[in-house]
């Protein structure tokens, strides 16, 4: 069943006087639902850890009205919901999220930590610290609970209150709408251009001592009205001495590209070496819009990346290109993405790369489902992975499912241990040197992703931290 559309309320529709009661796991003064009541209304759950932690986020998280819905929602999706293992959730077949349960889990004070240093070529800009919204600043971006009544307020309301009815949720997700304290709302209003003034969001993440590991979840909302364009560059990464140490990051991002409109969405994730990064992006397209995603993941001990879209009306146009890399011995990269193409006349090419070093697991899920209205949709997927170390391991599921009979639909896999021979006579023969030859081709290979990021600073960090990882990996291989 695809998820209802997140602009399905007109803008200028009012908040409810009275929203749905919030479902609670405890039973607070102000509720008449109690933990054993909600338990006996819901099928039992599996793993204790999924209420531990919910109860954890639930006490954390300030009450809102705006968030309500959602998160009485998800707080109910939790209560049925075991935790995922790699034998019990096909979706967890090949990731391996132990190491999420290695630690107790601990949450940031409602005192911010260290944050990081505004955008220097960025005037509109968002920073989080260990998942509290810091500052918004910029002429189409605030802060949810700071937001004056009118259409932006109203928008982002009834796109949070549909977001509740998301049905291809997972736990994380769901952890995500009970514990964020606040959203980050960029709305760009009809006609607004702003491709050429990216909105540049910050997470910074200091992590624990190392006896427990600290979870945040942030969470952003991007509304761009007829005919808007917007950029929006996500940087993600460890503050602070290790560069964060260890910590859980658990994002959600959800975007709303409304007809004519085009977003060019930058995503680089450069977590501690000791961090989990688990994140979910939505995406919603209407009639003749565009969406263009670039994504750069390095860092983290275990990283996993959702990434739904939705083409909701004909005309679409959506271009995905990725770019994973593990680095350092068992390290994890899973990238699910999921495209559901409903209308006429959709296109879309998927990019993804991937290199394995040392003992890396990688992973891509990549599935586009092109439905039975969607005719003459023109959509093409494409995968191509390097292992440089024998034990390294990449599973790749790149996969079509379509129902239309006019379509022009592709779809391709390609995993080789060694670089084109041809390529490395092409350096030879021109006197290069092998090992020359061989660090020129690896960093083009992830270059190719990279160049995509239209911020030029994120780009040349993502590439200069590209050159490094590769030379400490052939250092140690």
């Amino acid at each position: 069943m695809s998820p209802p559309s997140l602009c399905a309320a007109a803008c200028s529709t009012p908040l409810r006087a009275a929203p749905p009661p919030l479902l609670r796991f405890r039973r607070p003064a102000s509720s008449s639902v109690s933990v054993s009541a909600a338990r006996a209304a819901a099928p039992s759950v599996s793993d204790d850890l999924v209420l531990r932690i919910a109860e954890q986020l639930e006490d954390s998280a300030a009450s809102s009205p705006l968030l309500d819905p959602l998160r009485s929602a998800s707080a109910l999706s939790l209560l049925s919901t075991p935790w995922p293992t790699r034998r019990s959730n096909e979706a967890f077949r090949f990731t391996d999220i132990s190491y999420l349960r290695s630690l107790p889990i601990s949450l940031p004070t409602q005192t911010p930590g260290l944050a990081p240093p505004p955008s220097p070529d960025a005037e509109s800009h968002i920073i989080f610290s260990d998942g509290l919204l810091v500052s918004a600043s910029g002429a189409h971006v605030a802060a949810l609970a700071d937001m004056p009544p009118g259409v932006a307020r109203d928008r982002a309301a009834a796109a949070l209150a549909a977001s509740a009815q998301f049905s291809h949720r997972d736990i994380f997700y769901d952890f995500n709408a009970v514990g964020a304290s606040d959203v980050a709302v960029v709305y760009v209003p009809e006609g607004a251009k702003m491709a050429g003034d990216p909105v540049h969001i910050m997470f910074g993440y200091s992590g624990s001592d190392g006896a427990s590991m600290m979870m945040s979840n942030p969470r952003v909302l991007v509304i761009a009205e007829k005919g808007a364009e917007v950029a929006i560059v996500e940087e993600h990464f460890g503050t602070g001495e290790g560069d964060g140490g260890c910590y859980w990051a658990n994002p959600v991002v959800d975007i709303i590209v409304e007809e004519g409109a085009r977003v060019v969405h930058s995503y680089v994730q450069r977590q501690s070496s000791a961090a989990a990064h688990t994140k979910w992006t939505t995406v919603q397209q209407n009639t003749s819009s565009t969406y263009e995603f670039v994504e750069v993941s390095t860092g983290g001990r275990l990283n996993r990346h959702n990434l739904h879209i939705q083409q909701l009306g004909p005309e679409t146009v959506t271009e995905l290109s990725t770019f994973h890399l593990t680095s350092q011995n068992k390290q994890i990269h899973d990238l699910h993405s999921r495209l559901i193409l409903d209308h006429p006349r959709g296109y879309s090419r998927q990019l993804h790369k991937l290199i394995a070093c040392g003992s890396g697991n990688g992973i891509f899920d990549g599935n586009i489902q092109v439905n039975r209205y969607a005719q003459q949709t023109d959509a093409g997927q494409q995968t191509k992975c390097l292992l440089l170390s024998p034990k390294a391991v990449v599973n790749v599921k790149p996969n079509l499912q379509i129902i239309a009979d006019d379509v022009k639909c592709t779809h391709g896999a390609a995993i080789s241990g060694d670089l084109d021979p041809n390529e490395l006579f092409y350096f030879q023969a021109r006197g290069v040197d092998v090992k020359t030859a061989t660090d020129a081709l690896l960093f083009s290979f992830g270059a190719q992703v990279i160049n995509r990021i239209l911020f030029k600073p994120v780009e040349q960090k993502a590439l200069a931290q590209l050159k490094e990882l590769l030379t400490l990996s052939r250092q140690s291989n």
